[in-house]
């Protein structure tokens, strides 16, 4: 497979304080970055990429900015990429930040002033937002407007500062957690899913090739199973499994191999799954101290040594995506499917695979 070439040098002007998007992804294709810039280069989620492609194309040809976009779903499946993506497309502007970054109203005024006509602004993990931003934006996504107050005390007074229509892309793992004003105005909502095996594999087909490395049919479906459906893990893995073939398969002339993929993950401690050796102590520990469930999430939590939200958000969505974990009123159960990756005797399971 061929390389895949940088952006040109060409676009728009980039604005003091903004990254044009292409700019920002030529930088990163220096850097062997494998994310995509378009959205036919954009694999898996069709049915998204379908409308998302519609509703650019009709904000383009009215030559408007786009609708607020929402993103949700777990960490790795590309809601940053898919915003560069968009304002690559639409092309204009990208403006980026992440929600614990933005301390004071002043910070988000700052953003807020200085971005371009039509430009994207991102903001990352958007559902830790302090109520006092979600509140000022609420008039710059309506109106773009934004007010500011001036002066202190009995003297004080609210000004309205007018802003350049923008597009504010928020993406979160936890769309529960986001106020229902601020989810009530974004135009656009996305959800992602786990990719599917087929658009993993070509996921790490493409990756190879801008990494210049060789990788067999077989060793490619090997290594897309064990992503857990999620690019960024792909990605990570392809890398290793390059290590693995230059280092320790000598004779290979640093080809990747389905025997270099299965003893690579061996090493790495990944099962045909995906799972990771912590992910199999969750479950461990759920079936062989908890008798299979239920037990709440902190319990679980303090039991693996994890926070409650690295469980939440990076170990339970895939375990319960594949089958092994249930979340039920009373806590966290593990399933039928858990007991027999395990090898465990999982004695009497009810109908719905959970054991009891």
């Amino acid at each position: 497979m061929g390389k895949t070439k940088p952006p040109g040098s060409g676009g728009p002007a980039v604005s003091p304080g903004l990254l044009h998007p292409e700019r920002v992804l030529e930088e990163d294709e220096r850097d062997g970055s494998l994310r995509p810039r378009r959205l036919a280069e954009f694999l898996g989620q069709p049915a998204m990429k379908e409308n998302l492609a519609v509703f650019i194309a009709a904000a383009k040809a009215r030559k408007e900015s786009l609708d607020h976009l929402f993103l949700i779903g777990p960490p790795g499946l590309g809601k940053t990429t898919l915003a560069q993506v968009v304002a690559n497309e639409l092309g204009v502007d990208l403006k980026v930040t992440s929600a614990p970054a933005l301390d004071k109203p002043k910070d988000l005024a700052g953003i807020l002033t200085t971005v371009t006509e039509k430009a994207v602004f991102f903001i990352d993990e958007i559902h830790r937002l302090k109520p006092a931003m979600e509140e000022m934006l609420y008039i710059a996504m309506e109106d773009y407007e934004m007010d500011w107050i001036i002066g202190q005390g009995p003297s004080a007074r609210t000004i309205r500062i007018p802003i350049q229509p923008f597009t504010l892309v928020g993406a979160t793992t936890k769309a529960g957690n986001v106020s229902s004003p601020l989810v009530s105005r974004f135009g656009i909502t996305c959800r992602f899913s786990f990719y599917e095996q087929a658009d993993m594999e070509a996921i790490v087909r493409r990756s190879a090739g801008i990494l210049r490395i060789s990788i067999d049919d077989d060793a490619a479906v090997l290594l897309a199973l064990s992503s857990r459906g999620t690019p960024r893990v792909a990605n990570r893995l392809l890398r290793r499994m390059r290590d693995f073939a230059q280092v320790l398969d000598g004779g290979g002339g640093g080809r990747i191999t389905k025997a270099v993929v299965a003893g690579g993950l061996k090493r790495l401690e990944i099962d045909a799954l995906g799972l990771e050796r912590h992910d199999r102590e969750i479950l461990r520990i759920i079936i062989e101290r908890y008798n299979g469930g239920p037990v709440g999430a902190e319990t679980l939590a303090i039991s693996v040594g994890e926070a409650v939200d690295t469980l939440e958000d990076y170990y339970e969505p895939y375990l319960i995506q594949a089958g092994l974990l249930q979340r039920t009123p009373r806590g966290r159960m593990a399933t039928a499917l858990a007991y027999d990756h395990l090898k465990l005797d999982r004695g009497k399971a009810d109908p719905g695979g959970c054991l009891f």
